[in-house]
């Protein structure tokens, strides 16, 4: 991950189709962002080494899929999510590299995008370069002392964006697996606000505008 993945070629709606149908294998300026972050704590030994593996693992985001209805209906998704984030990301090489890099992060670490959709609008509203007051980073506002703890050491590698949804997608895993399951409370650590209402609410409240019903299960 020592480069930011290039985007992919810019195509059309139909084209994604076609592309996905015909390869049955694949998928297809700084400013403040909201306060808060995560707290460091001590971690045991073995959870260190399987985050650090889950951020080594360095794969590429082209989802596969188990039938051409799952592929299709990845698509619809796809191109919903493309016209509800036109607002904010009008480039749409740009737009789709970020939509199907998060859906693969969020697949990858067990969680619904819909929720980091949520979790990105409120932490960063979709901006690459967010910093936040406590030095927070990126999309989803890593804070940099994870690229210590679980990374090579190079923060600034935390505004790529397939290293920020990585590490914000697997850090989040790490806490709701910490909390047995509990995202209210697994929220509130990823903003250093645990047992408060604020953020978790917040979180749910956007994660509502990006739920899709045609969404691939």
């Amino acid at each position: 991950m020592a480069r930011e993945p290039a985007p992919q070629a810019a195509v059309g709606r139909r084209a994604l189709m076609g592309a996905a149908l015909a390869l049955p294998g694949a998928m297809l300026w700084p400013r403040a962002a909201r306060a808060g972050g995560q707290l460091e704590e001590p971690l045991a030994d073995a959870v260190r080494s399987a985050l650090s593996a889950a951020i080594a693992n360095d794969a590429p985001p082209v989802p596969s899929f188990a039938s051409t209805e799952a592929r299709l209906a990845y698509l619809r998704w796809l191109s919903h999510m493309s016209d509800r984030l036109y607002g904010r990301q009008k480039d749409f090489d740009t737009r789709i590299g970020f939509l199907q890099t998060l859906w693969y992060e969020a697949r990858r670490a067990g969680l619904d995008p819909s929720l980091v959709l949520g979790l990105v609008q409120v932490e960063s509203a979709f901006r690459k370069y967010a910093v936040s007051r406590v030095g927070a980073r990126g999309y989803m506002q890593v804070m940099p002392f994870w690229s210590r703890v679980i990374g090579d050491g190079d923060p600034g590698k935390l505004f790529y964006m397939q290293t920020n949804l990585r590490f914000g997608c697997v850090i989040l895993r790490h806490y709701l697996d910490r909390e047995q399951g509990n995202l209210y409370m697994a929220l509130g650590r990823y903003n250093g606000s645990r047992g408060q209402p604020q953020y978790p609410n917040a979180v749910f409240g956007a994660q509502k505008k990006w739920i899709f019903e045609g969404q691939p299960a």
